[in-house]
């Protein structure tokens, strides 16, 4: 099956977890509209404690439903933006652009899972790396390019940079 959306989510507070919607519209160079994590600069609590001037890579966090599945987890538990299905976002070289709905977004890198992992069950944040590994698994980050609505099946089509490469890292 192609590479498709099964859900949406956003939240207005900084809260973990976020609240599926019917659609989500993306604002290009700020991130999802209406969600906290919206904006030109840094919005995670943790980046702008470090540097509120930096500009924000974090607009909107991509997750695959697989690992949802996997970890026993609904969509929106641990905070994306948009749930993906029959798609790795973790073998995506920096730069892929994926046209989603009417949007265009720009992979900055991958997410770096937190503590507050665990308030939703302890242990969790272990669950979201590769097993052996310090490698995260909870999914990617990216810029919005071109704005516009992105819904539950809608498909993702994808566009690699220029080569070489440059494989994910943590944003």
């Amino acid at each position: 099956m192609a590479p498709h959306i099964t859900a949406v989510h956003l939240s207005a507070k900084h809260s973990f977890s976020k609240v599926a919607q019917p659609e989500i519209t993306l604002l290009a160079g700020e991130g999802v509209q209406g969600d906290a994590h919206c904006g030109v600069l840094v919005r995670h609590r943790y980046m702008v404690r470090k540097d509120p001037t930096k500009p924000n890579l974090c607009q909107v966090h991509l997750l695959q439903h697989e690992l949802l599945d996997e970890l026993g987890l609904q969509p929106g538990e641990l905070g994306e933006n948009i749930t993906t299905r029959d798609f790795d976002l973790l073998t995506l070289p920096t730069g892929t652009r994926l046209g989603i709905g009417d949007a265009v977004l720009e992979v900055t890198g991958l997410r770096s899972p937190c503590n507050q992992i665990n308030a939703i069950r302890p242990g969790l944040m272990k669950e979201c790396f590769v097993p052996k590994s310090e490698s995260p698994r909870a999914g990617i980050m990216a810029i919005v390019v071109s704005g516009g609505a992105v819904r539950p099946d809608d498909t993702i089509h994808v566009t690699l940079p220029p080569e070489p490469h440059r494989p994910l890292v943590c944003v």
